[in-house]
């Protein structure tokens, strides 16, 4: 099986050189240096042509020794020419600098999206600009991914506070959220409007919610791929910006400023946020503190510098501290602390079809929670990753290969509700690598790819196929399909019980024995895994108009998680379970110059096997609907207006049977049950998540103002109100004193931004 890989491989890669020349190099606007992204570059008289990445760069290859003329194009920039002669074996690299065009064409619509579509299967993939996330209804007129992505077909969030991310039937830990390369282990912050990244400077975001290529790894679910823009590269610029809900700034400016007749150009870009809820509720939203309160902060700091050499190759450098603090008087007081850094380079050889990438990176999270008069519960996670990528272009083809290697440390200390001490070390180290091979022809693409994945302190390995395919069956409609295997290590140590999970830990390598799901039959490994099959259709309406219909099956085949029920010292740590989530996302998009109008409806049954039952998980929102609206409107189109409605079907929940006295025996045979006050426990019906709670109804509004105070200096007010119409969304019931807790209530805002 090796050997007819490397055969494979060096067959492909034979085919990319040839008797050919290449052609490299990225567009750029003439007057920042900013890169061009999905730009249009086409061969003068020809249909041979691409688009531009996230660099602004783009690769031609396979072209016949001659003399040529490119032509690049971006909706709002004049038309670059650049004539250029090409040898056999020959690399050639050019930079095309577009200047911004006086007449604005308003009726012509270029996205980048559909440039993607043209050249990638784009099947269970969202990409997310900061235009986009921006655009959205901002919870205090502070625009944020954590409230984009809850629009996102698939995703499905459990609550305005403490509320994390499920994707397609995965629960958070198997999501993998990465900013700049990096992984974040804990994206977002308890309020859960708010993430860890700072909009304004995120470049995309890549949400894929299941079939992911071979590249990506380390989780089952999904990936959450986040990049950060350079800073300014020719002049120093910034942001200041203060609402109810944070107050946040930025600066950034050139190190070595950028000029199109120099060869290195050299930025900065730091940013500040700072949480003001727990400040600033009670005076404003007294009325919501009546229940849990507000008492949420956090400070996130990010810094990244960026050189960019005269052939294109880039090094980032950059580094961040998050932190998250939660005070609920006299029930719990949680804090947790993220922070790392590294380097992500891209290197062009001069003589050479290849192109390397790679990235080193550093990041650590601890958490601590106590919770009256326990004893704190903690959880660490440290741990670095190193990467390589290596990437031919073909004049049709791509091929892809890389290895990585992750090591990392995980402690947990925590005692349960009967007084046992589950207290876990472990130190991880994964090795992995892959090849992936995308070939485009007018009708097809197809994307095969293996990854091969050795979990060395489990002595575990995991060979992972994936495939990914689109079928163009006419101008308008597209056929498309993936499936793969996928493998974890890590576990979390949220419990689906938890009414409010804000204690978000992490475990690896399950130490002792591990059995199938209610049995004592050895587990055959020691491994999260899941297998995704997913097919659907993008539908091109009208230019301005598509359709994306995706069904999709996750089959989970074995996962693990903390046994926090343990009774004795001899009970298990750990425990297994499997399960499956099937559903149909559908979505529709409007987009205009003016307009944009984003409808999507998921339908999903999510379920788990505990060797007992089978039952519906906590998560398992049957039908999720979302209706996203924007419009800019007025002179100079200076006013937005948006909103977004929300529905979802009530989540699952054990229903109660009655009461007991619970005796914890603090002192051993010497406890009197005959006199002491016991705390009143829970007896649960036998059916798991039988009961349904009430649907979930919000509405949410905002009206942006913009004032053009200068050439550079803008000022921005953004008027919101979160619920409008202050619907009463069940949180969870409090059972023991028998009483609803909601959602929040009707939030409104004022924030304003100063732009310079």
């Amino acid at each position: 099986m090796r050997i007819a890989l490397l055969f494979i491989a060096l067959t492909l890669t034979s085919l990319l050189w040839g008797q050919t020349g290449t052609l490299r190099g990225n567009i750029l606007d003439k007057e920042t240096g900013e890169p061009i992204i999905y730009g249009t570059v086409l061969i003068e008289g020809t249909t041979v042509g691409t688009h531009t990445d996230l660099d602004g760069f783009f690769a031609l290859s396979e072209l016949e020794p001659g003399s040529y003329a490119i032509v690049a194009t971006y909706i709002g920039y004049d038309t670059a020419r650049l004539a250029f002669t090409i040898a056999a074996d020959q690399v050639v690299y050019e930079k095309l600098y577009l200047s911004e065009s006086a007449i604005q064409l308003e009726t012509v619509q270029i996205s980048g999206r559909r440039a993607e579509q043209r050249s990638e299967v784009y099947i269970s993939k969202v990409t997310v600009t900061k235009s986009e996330i921006k655009a959205m209804p901002s919870t205090g007129g502070e625009p944020d991914i954590a409230q984009y992505l809850q629009v996102i077909p698939g995703v499905i969030s459990t609550g305005d506070q403490g509320g994390q991310l499920y994707i397609r039937g995965g629960s958070p830990v198997q999501n993998k959220m990465m900013l700049d390369g990096m992984t974040i282990y804990n994206p977002f912050h308890s309020i859960g409007f708010f993430s860890v990244f700072e909009t304004e400077i995120i470049q995309s975001a890549d949400v894929l919610t299941g079939g992911f290529g071979a590249e990506h790894y380390g989780r089952i679910s999904a990936v959450v791929d986040i990049s950060t823009r350079a800073g300014n590269r020719s002049r120093v610029a910034g942001l200041v910006s203060v609402s109810p809900f944070q107050a946040k700034a930025l600066i950034e400016g050139p190190v070595i400023k950028f000029d199109p007749e120099k060869d290195m150009s050299a930025s900065f870009i730091l940013t500040a946020k700072k949480g003001l809820l727990d400040q600033t509720s009670q005076t404003l939203y007294g009325y919501a503190s009546d229940s849990l309160g507000l008492p949420y902060g956090y400070t996130d700091i990010y810094g990244k510098f960026s050189l960019l050499s005269g052939n294109g190759s880039q090094v980032d450098v950059f580094g961040f501290s998050f932190n998250d603090d939660v005070n609920f008087q006299g029930i719990a007081k949680l804090n947790w602390k993220s922070s790392g850094g590294g380097f992500n380079f891209k290197l062009i050889p001069s003589n050479s079809r290849l192109l390397i990438g790679g990235n080193i990176s550093y990041s650590g999270y601890n958490i601590e929670m106590l919770e009256g008069d326990d004893e704190p519960r903690t959880s660490a996670i440290n741990g670095f990753t190193a990467a390589m990528n290596f990437k031919y272009y073909g004049q049709n083809s791509e091929l892809n290969y890389g290895f990585e290697i992750n090591g990392y440390r995980t402690e947990l200390a925590f005692r349960n509700f009967v007084g046992i001490t589950i207290e876990e070390v472990s130190n991880s180290t994964e090795i992995g690598g892959f090849v992936s091979y995308r070939y485009i022809t007018d009708r097809i693409i197809i994307e095969p790819g293996l990854r091969m994945q050795f979990y060395a302190s489990l002595g575990e390995f995991s060979f992972e196929p994936r495939f990914a395919f689109k079928f163009k069956m006419g101008e308008k409609v597209r056929f498309k399909m993936s499936a793969g295997v996928y493998s974890q290590n890590l576990i979390s140590t949220v419990n689906e019980k938890d009414i409010v999970n804000l204690f978000v830990g992490f475990l690896s390598d399950p130490e002792g024995e591990l059995y199938e799901p209610g049995t004592t039959t050895d587990a055959p490994h020691k491994l999260q895994k899941s297998v995704h099959g997913i097919a659907g259709f993008e539908i091109d309406v009208t230019d301005r108009i598509q359709i994306n219909i995706e069904p999709y099956i996750k089959s989970f085949t074995q996962l693990i998680s903390l046994n926090r029920n343990k009774l004795s010292a001899l009970d298990p740590n750990f425990q297994t379970e499997n399960g499956k989530a099937v559903g149909l996302d559908l979505s529709g998009r409007y987009e205009t110059p003016r307009l944009f109008v984003w409808a999507t409806y998921s339908l999903g049954k999510v379920t788990r096997f505990d060797g007992e039952q089978t039952y519906p998980t906590h998560f398992d929102r049957r039908h999720n609907i979302n209706f996203l609206f924007s419009w800019k409107f007025g002179g100079s189109l200076l006013w937005e207006a948006g909103a977004r409605w929300n529905y979802g079907s009530g989540f699952p929940f054990t229903q109660t049977q009655g009461f007991h006295g619970q005796q914890t025996f603090a002192e051993g045979l010497d406890t009197d049950v005959l006199t002491n006050n016991p705390d009143l426990g829970v007896i649960y019906t036998e059916e798991r998540n039988g009961g349904r709670l009430p649907t979930y109804n919000r509405v949410d509004m905002s009206l942006k103002r913009r004032f053009i105070l200068g050439e550079h200096m803008n000022l921005e007010i953004i008027a919101s109100v979160t619920n409008v119409f202050d619907r009463e969304n069940i949180f969870y019931f409090d059972r023991i004193e028998f009483q609803r807790v909601d959602q929040l209530p009707i939030l409104p805002s004022l924030g304003v931004t100063l732009t310079f």
